[in-house]
């Protein structure tokens, strides 16, 4: 069994946000190769967390990705967008893609990838 947990500060937009621009937040990127050996979870301050097939996440550091209700993209250089459509409405979360490729390079380190 191998976890990996990164923190990371990522900027969260929502369709419920009406307040004013909070700027960054921390969030822990987490893996659990024993839970889901695919997934990748984003855990926000209070308990919240949202989770995400890893390779989706990775495709998304190189090239806009994704259908339904989760599609990634690199916004320039620095950030990748993560954008989550839900009942409740649509959530942008960006973060810092030196940060996430770090992640997702250990997450690798830690198990081999499970093929589809």
């Amino acid at each position: 069994m191998s976890v990996v947990e990164q923190y990371a500060r990522a900027r969260i937009v929502t369709d419920a946000d009406v307040q004013e621009d909070q700027g960054t937040i921390p969030v822990v990127l987490r893996y659990d190769s024993a839970a889901d050996p695919r997934v990748v979870s984003i855990g926000l301050p209070g308990g919240q967390a949202r989770s995400f097939p890893r390779d989706l996440l990775e495709r998304g550091l190189r090239a806009p990705t994704g259908t339904g209700e989760v599609r990634v993209w690199p916004c320039g250089r620095v950030q990748t967008v993560i954008e989550v459509h839900s009942a409740q409405g649509a959530s942008v979360v960006q973060i810092e893609s030196k940060a996430l490729l770090r992640f997702l390079r250990r997450t690798y380190m830690a198990v081999e990838p499970v093929p589809h």
